[in-house]
């Protein structure tokens, strides 16, 4: 199992994958709209692993959010800062950060299925709890039936995926004090799922 600086390390020497005209920018934009349109207020949001396009931060500024990033990749952080010197990034491990408000509006898109799986349980309670009443997150994840962990190099490096299944995400969801807004498999048949949750 790769621990979390080693998913960073792996990133780091990756991120021309998303610098380069072919990446499909448009990737999780749809999905964001209809969590978005869940958020009872727009005030405050957080990108969890927003990696170095910028796409969900810009889309979320269009939306009035006040909006930060968080990601453990040194190269990424350099991106994102220099595309949005006007935003607030944390260069931080999610599985040890904590937050430091509560949320109106979190995504953690492509990101969470990086954490191990001996830790995902945690940062997805983490992320719910910090929901402000009435807030949204949407977190993309392994479509699995059961809990399950991998390694993958298809884009170069070897990369770490794990995820809880899709009745462990639900569980962690109800034990949270939060309603399951939405659950779809948008790249069926590839096992990639996401999920719209709201804070009661």
């Amino acid at each position: 199992m790769m621990k979390p600086v080693d998913t960073a390390s792996a990133y780091d020497q990756i991120t021309n994958l998303w610098e380069n005209d072919e990446f499909d920018r448009s990737n999780g934009i749809d999905q964001h709209e209809r969590a978005i349109a869940f958020a009872k207020k727009k005030q405050y949001a957080l990108d969890v692993g927003c990696g170095c396009t910028g796409r969900f931060i810009d889309l979320l500024l269009k939306h009035g959010f006040h909006t930060e990033g968080i990601d453990i990749s040194t190269e990424m952080m350099k991106l994102a800062r220099k595309k949005h010197p006007g935003v607030r990034f944390y260069h931080e491990d999610i599985c040890e950060w904590q937050l430091p408000k509560k949320y109106d509006f979190i995504t953690a898109w492509d990101s969470i299925w990086h954490v191990p799986l001996d830790q995902q349980e945690n940062v997805i309670k983490k992320l719910l709890s910090g929901l402000e009443h009435g807030g949204v997150c949407i977190f993309s994840c392994g479509g699995t039936d059961e809990a399950a962990e991998h390694g993958d190099d298809t884009m170069g490096p070897e990369v770490y995926y794990a995820s809880l299944g899709v009745s462990g995400f639900i569980r962690v969801i109800s034990d949270s004090g939060c309603l399951l807004r939405h659950l779809e498999y948008d790249q069926y048949p590839e096992l990639h799922m996401y999920f719209i949750v709201q804070k009661c």
